[in-house]
């Protein structure tokens, strides 16, 4: 039985004219009714009423349904603050975590800046994040500890707001360092197969019985072509990939709306040949719900995460062209150990594996080696000078 989010994308797919199509039993091209995946996507994560992450329980950690690093434990906190910290040495810094979540980060961000002089710490700080309950745990979470660190309000906005603001920060000139952790990747992303010798676009559209699924229509955008003709990417037969036009349209709007700064974004995916390998043939889009992951984006509509890993080469080239200037690119593991992680390691002489000493050495290790995610996460830092 559809729910309420599932009748609205349905009823949006019957208002749209007959531009994809499928095949009928006998092989013969049959048009049909459809939307392009990254607006069903859109649906599913962002609708106003029952969007993934702008409705329902707490989405992140034990209760959730996927953990990010700061569940682990404050390690990228520090790190992240020493990153910080050289910038804010230059250019007094605004911060704001864009897509904070419950604020766990924030938080121990603060806390880290709490046993550092008051030059290592930025001059304000705020919190972009859509879903209305994380947007008050973060809230409850900081708002005490950031006013008695910087003297000022925590800013705590959903990203319609943030997106309204001509500017970013309080004062015009004012640096401003906006960091995203695991953010990119929740983006709705365009599908696109080579399918009989063409490039085409995955559709959605809704069977008579009221299930979605998958159909062929036209290119949508033409940059999702110009895009991986641009990175020397040809697709064998039948392989699909995902494409973060909105990833893209994220930095542009950015742009517009720094006077000077930078934009820190931490998230899993890769360069264009790992990402369109033979061995993705079905891309990299996955579902997740109570830590479980799966292929079936056309169930428990608005109730699971659709992700898909970030296409670096392309966001990388835009950022570049709408005058962003990259000052580093590496994995996670290499972010880390240029930010100080090794100097967070130590001797536990307690011999006591649940001590704190022992936990936070854990962590350390947990980071750099867990199953290779410490190398598929990247990290990019883009400045406008």
């Amino acid at each position: 039985m559809m729910n309420g989010l599932a009748r609205r994308i349905a009823q949006r797919i019957a208002e749209q004219p007959e531009t994809g199509w499928s095949y009928d039993l006998q092989g013969d091209r049959q048009p049909v009714r459809c939307i392009v995946f990254a607006q069903y996507m859109e649906f599913c994560l962002y609708d106003e009423k029952e969007g993934y992450y702008r409705s329902g329980e707490v989405r992140v950690g034990r209760e959730g349904d996927f953990y990010t690093s700061s569940y682990i434990s404050s390690v990228m906190a520090e790190c992240l603050a020493a990153s910080i910290a050289r910038y804010s040495a230059c250019k007094a810094a605004e911060v704001w975590e864009w897509g904070a979540g419950t604020g766990r980060l924030s938080r121990q961000l603060l806390d880290v800046w709490a046993g550092q002089p008051a030059q290592k710490r930025p001059t304000r700080y705020g919190i972009v994040e859509d879903h209305p309950g994380h947007r008050g745990s973060a809230a409850a979470l900081c708002r005490e500890l950031a006013m008695e660190l910087l003297h000022r309000p925590l800013q705590v906005i959903d990203s319609e707001q943030a997106m309204r603001q001509r500017k970013l920060s309080a004062k015009k000139g004012d640096a401003i360092l906006i960091f995203a952790n695991e953010l990119l990747d929740a983006f709705p992303v365009h599908r696109v197969q080579q399918h009989r010798g063409e490039l085409v676009e995955l559709g959605v559209s809704v069977s008579p019985e009221g299930e979605f699924h998958y159909v062929y229509m036209p290119l949508s955008d033409s940059r999702l072509g110009s895009w991986l003709e641009r990175d020397g990417v040809q697709l064998a037969e039948g392989q699909q990939t995902e494409l973060n036009l909105a990833a893209a349209e994220w930095l542009r709007a950015l742009y517009e709306r720094i006077d000077q700064g930078r934009v820190i974004i931490i998230d899993y995916g890769h360069e264009a040949a790992e990402y369109t390998a033979l061995y993705r043939m079905r891309g990299t889009l996955l579902c997740y719900s109570g830590h479980q992951a799966s292929d079936s984006p056309f169930q428990r509509i608005g109730e699971q995460d659709l992700t898909a890993h970030v296409p670096f080469t392309p966001l990388r080239r835009e950022a570049a062209e709408q005058g962003w200037k990259e000052v580093y690119y590496g994995t996670q593991k290499q972010f880390l150990i240029d930010n100080g992680v090794f100097d967070l390691l130590q001797n536990d002489i307690s011999n006591d594996p649940f001590s704190e000493t022992a936990k936070r050495n854990r962590a350390v290790r947990q980071l750099l080696l867990s199953d290779g995610m410490s190398e598929t996460f990247k990290v990019l830092i883009l400045e406008k000078e």
